[in-house]
């Protein structure tokens, strides 16, 4: 039987998939439809310091090969997330990544501190946020502001730092080098690519927030391209995400580089296509004589 445990920033995990932020709540809400203690861990929607409502309506519209979204990280805030739903994601025998959001870098180490005594594996840091304290840029746009923000996050935890990239840069190979120039333990890539969608019989844009984050199956190659070129950037670990629908889509950002991979968009239209494709990878492994999991990471050549 192939060997799926893997090791990433030090702990451990049962297999190399989980879910990306955003799109599993934080595993109640699918609970009853997915077995979470066979996921490798559990990644959380955006925590941040105090509740965020999030964008006006409409805030999600269908895309060829995938959607757009306008949320605007909206949650219920650290308070939340510690009273209701660790609890709950500490009685499944998965790992729990937390995704960590804010608009500042108080905001951030706000959240980041709360989290560091508590029982859980890593925080994944979403930088797609606007830096409000800058302008509005985005803090996951600069090579600098990345070591900048990295470096203040690990100073204030003892956990695995995991930095979420944007693929709305020029070279996300230096946005990574950035990340590990700042202590990052890892690294996670892509987050949503920037679209928008218009309206051609009213005239008007489909979405409040007139622009919104790309995923589905449309953006899998520029996530596959990006965690290949962050994989030769840094030798820290990678979590690769973006259109991952099937166990081909996981194989090849594993082989691209990524050590773990996280199922995001295909979850709506198919809650339980993570446990699927926990089962194709097996298959996948026995039918390739694949011992383990870890041998295929970063595996990819150009011999033909």
């Amino acid at each position: 039987m192939a060997d799926l445990n893997i090791t990433m920033c030090g702990r451990n995990f049962k297999n190399p998939i989980t879910v990306a932020s955003g799109t599993f709540g934080s595993g109640m809400e699918y609970s009853e439809f997915v077995d979470l203690s066979r996921l490798g861990a559990v990644t959380t929607k955006g925590v941040s310091s105090v509740p965020w409502e999030g964008n006006p309506v409409p805030r999600v519209a269908e895309t060829p090969s995938g959607m757009l979204n306008a949320i605007g990280l909206q949650n219920p805030g650290i308070d939340v997330f510690l009273q209701r739903d660790l609890p709950f994601l500490q009685q499944q025998d998965t790992g729990i990544i937390v995704n960590v959001c804010g608009h500042s870098e108080d905001e951030y180490l706000q959240v980041v501190e709360r989290l560091d005594d508590t029982d859980i594996d890593m925080m994944e840091i979403n930088i797609s946020c606007p830096n409000v304290k800058a302008g509005g840029i985005t803090f996951g746009t600069d090579p600098k502001g990345v070591e900048s923000i990295t470096k203040a996050i690990k100073a204030h935890t003892k956990k695995p730092v995991i930095m979420k990239l944007s693929p709305n840069v020029t070279s996300i190979s230096d946005i990574a080098r950035g990340a590990e120039a700042g202590g990052a333990d890892g690294i996670s890539l892509i987050n949503t690519i920037t679209g928008m969608k218009i309206d051609i019989r009213k005239k008007s844009f489909v979405l409040a927030n007139k622009t919104g984050g790309l995923s589905g199956p449309a953006i899998h190659p520029v996530a596959v391209r990006m965690v290949y070129e962050a994989y030769e950037a840094v030798s820290i670990p990678i979590i690769g995400m973006g259109g991952v629908a099937t166990c081909e889509d996981a194989v090849e950002l594993i082989l691209a580089g990524a050590t773990m991979v996280a199922v995001g968009c295909a979850n709506f239209s198919n809650p339980k296509v993570s446990i699927e494709i926990i089962e194709g990878l097996v298959a996948y492994m026995d039918e390739m004589n694949i011992k383990n999991v870890s041998d295929m990471v970063g595996a990819v050549h150009d011999k033909y």
